[in-house]
């Protein structure tokens, strides 16, 4: 029963993280930025949400907590390392790599609440 109980969180919190990456892509949008993509997938890691606006590019991680400093404090250094090897692999499969500026970029995600966006956060 336990187990179950444990999946079922899982789920929801699965749920709950997917929801929170469309809303802030959707805001991103909204604030300019073209989605690149979502849910990027790498051997070293994932990213949540990769936009450009004109030559820069944020890798951006989506936190959706009840507390913005919660977000923030979620991305610690570990976290922080697999998203910047996420994003070199990224680059290296980009033929203008040498013309774009990087970012690494927070979206804070509360509920009821316009997302907050942390640029440059790491």
């Amino acid at each position: 029963m336990a187990a179950e109980a444990g999946r079922s969180r899982r789920r929801s919190a699965e749920r709950r993280g997917r929801f929170a990456e469309i809303v802030a892509a959707l805001y991103l949008s909204l604030r300019g930025y073209r989605i690149l993509a979502l849910r990027y997938r790498t051997p070293v890691g994932e990213i949540d949400i990769i936009a450009r606006r004109r030559d820069l590019v944020a890798f951006v991680e989506v936190k959706a907590r009840r507390d913005v400093r919660d977000a923030l404090d979620a991305v610690g250094p570990a976290a922080q390392h697999r998203i910047r090897s996420a994003g070199d692999c990224w680059l290296a499969r980009q033929k203008d790599a040498h013309l774009l500026s990087l970012r690494y970029d927070i979206v804070a995600v509360q509920k009821w609440k316009l997302p907050r966006h942390f640029v440059d956060a790491f």
